[in-house]
């Protein structure tokens, strides 16, 4: 098992969360579509060579972000990061996928 955490802009939230959704993320037992999300803020500045679908390079942008956490299994790894980048709208998707032990 894994946690996946990722940063989505509130105006892709829930396009993202049932595209990873769909690719086998949030289920637990006998319940799927499962996620603990929380609002808050980020900021970033693209440099020379980005294309942002937010901002203009070089200035500083802040953006309400949702920070979304899930669970999934280790045989849908691989399609749920297939579908976490094809569904966001960044060019440079921040996430993190933790290995769970127990």
């Amino acid at each position: 098992m894994y946690s996946l955490v990722f940063y989505v802009p509130e105006t892709h939230l829930e396009q993202v969360k049932q595209a990873v959704f769909l690719a086998g993320a949030g289920a637990m037992g006998d319940y799927d579509s499962c996620c603990w999300q929380v609002k808050g803020q980020g900021q970033f500045r693209p440099i020379d060579g980005a294309s942002p679908f937010l901002g203009k390079v070089g200035e500083l942008e802040y953006v309400d972000e949702y920070r979304v956490e899930m669970v999934l299994a280790d045989g849908v790894k691989s399609e749920v990061i297939s579908a976490l980048l094809s569904a966001h709208p960044y060019e440079e998707v921040a996430y993190h996928l933790i290995p769970i032990l127990y």
